[in-house]
């Protein structure tokens, strides 16, 4: 196995230069936020989507846009309002009097990174077209049913603390999300590299530097990154303890979680985890790994109880403590 594992791991340095010079050219307009974008990365390597949940002005949508600006793909902005339709996201039929017959005029989410812009701000008739693409890859118009081309992302945006004329995405769609990344501010160096970059008025072009062919390649060599029976299981156990938790020794979480994480969970888990060692430069899973991006993965996949509200418990919290308590392999 070991030789089976260096191999993998050549195959893994081969893209070094690759990943780098995304990061250079995303990192001409977006300073700092180095695990936003590695999560990104992730997401585009594995074919997940991301909820990134932030303050407004942390980047969020630049982040996106240069990431986009970056790949030789097609990209799209939607701005999610509470007037939305469906018709606007995905298409609708349109009647042609010269033919006399219906023709089908795509929607914008018909590309490969869909940005949704503030996303909680639509209405559940959009949602609920959303989630078709999102889980499907495909559209249905009218009867025809379309496939979206891969890669196909959508990397949304919400804003956490303006809930006036928002709606509460549904918890099957937030379930659709591999990752949701909270984005913090930044520290004061990186502020001061924004302000100065702000005032200084330079336009700074991204250039595409990775093309869906070498894209693919990518996607096709993290999935063969090696994970052991016992990662695996590890990370079987995580889950299973976020729904009984007094099977492992956390007797006290039980009536702080109503719901434990889906299977979804567990399947992202090993994704991401394969990513975030890939980025890493390994041919092989560790434990870390899955820590690194468990918060991510879990912390919108487990509902609290209002008694865990009252203690001011938040789903990071109850994630971070089942990280603590199963035993690492």
């Amino acid at each position: 196995m070991s030789v089976d594992v260096q191999r993998i791991k050549e195959q893994v340095l081969r893209f070094a230069d690759d990943i780098e010079q995304i990061r250079s050219q995303v990192r001409k307009n977006l300073v700092g936020q180095d695990v936003m974008l590695s999560r990104l990365l992730i997401a585009l390597f594995t074919g997940g989507h991301v909820l990134l949940e932030g303050l407004p002005g942390l980047a969020k949508t630049t982040a996106i846009k240069a990431l986009a600006g970056a790949i030789q793909c097609k990209f799209q902005r939607i701005q999610f309002t509470p007037d939305l339709l469906p018709a606007d996201l995905i298409g609708t039929m349109i009647y042609n009097p010269r033919e006399g017959s219906f023709g089908t005029r795509k929607g914008p989410i018909f590309a490969n990174l869909v940005l949704a812009d503030e996303i909680n701000r639509a209405p559940s008739k959009v949602q609920s077209a959303l989630l078709e693409a999102m889980q499907e890859r495909q559209v249905t118009i009218g009867d025809e049913t379309y496939t979206l081309e891969e890669p196909f992302l959508v990397l949304a945006t919400q804003n956490p603390i303006e809930q006036e004329g928002t709606y509460p995405l549904p918890e099957a769609q937030v379930d659709r999300f591999m990752l949701k990344v909270v984005v913090g501010y930044p520290n004061k160096a990186d502020e001061r590299k924004v302000v100065d970059q702000a005032l200084d008025g330079v336009k700074r072009e991204i250039q595409p530097v990775l093309n869906p062919s070498k894209l693919f390649e990518i996607k096709q060599t993290v999935s063969s990154i090696y994970m052991d029976d016992k990662i695996k299981d590890y990370v079987l156990e995580i889950v299973a303890a976020t729904r009984e938790p007094q099977n492992y020794r956390m007797k006290e979480l039980q009536p702080l979680i109503q719901c434990g994480a889906s299977p979804r969970a567990s399947i992202n888990l090993c994704l991401a985890g394969r990513a975030n060692a890939f980025l890493s430069g390994r041919g092989y899973v560790t434990p870390q790994d899955i820590k690194d991006v468990a918060l991510d993965v879990m912390r919108h996949r487990i509902l609290l109880t209002y008694e865990a509200e009252a203690e001011e418990r938040t789903s990071d919290s109850v994630v971070q403590q089942v990280l603590d308590t199963v035993p690492v392999p």
